[in-house]
Parts: C-alpha cells; sequence; structure tokens
C-alpha cells in the first residue's frame, strides 16, 4: 500500500483554480438572470394597461367649475 502524503499547500492550490472559477460562473450567471429579468418587464410593461389619451389642451367647455 502506498502511503503517499500530500501538502496541504499542494491541496490548496489545487483548490484555488475550481473555487475562482465557480465564483465567477456564479456571478455571470446571476447577472444573466438580471438581465434577464429586465428583458421580460420590458416585454410585458403596456401589454393589460389601457392606452390613456393625455391631450394636452383641453377645452373650457368640456370643464364644469362651479363656484360656491
Amino acid at each position: 500500500m502506498l502511503n503517499l502524503k500530500i501538502s496541504s499547500e499542494l491541496l490548496l492550490g489545487l483548490a484555488t483554480a475550481p473555487l475562482l472559477v465557480g465564483l465567477l460562473a456564479g456571478k455571470a450567471l446571476a447577472e444573466l438572470m438580471q438581465d434577464l429579468g429586465q428583458a421580460s418587464e420590458e416585454v410585458f410593461r403596456g401589454d393589460r394597461l389601457p392606452v390613456l389619451d393625455f391631450s394636452t389642451t383641453a377645452d373650457k367647455s368640456d370643464v364644469d367649475v362651479t363656484e360656491v
């Protein structure tokens, strides 16, 4: 039976690269999901809302003002 002793520095060095890649992938995935959420909000922004007509000039005959 072989008795191999691997130093902790070597194990730490070997584990650092996958950890950093995982962190970067997680950050990229989070940004992608946030961008996807914002894009879906843009698609459905005015889908179910009625179009309101705000005219810039209001006729004074349409406005009923009574002074008491």
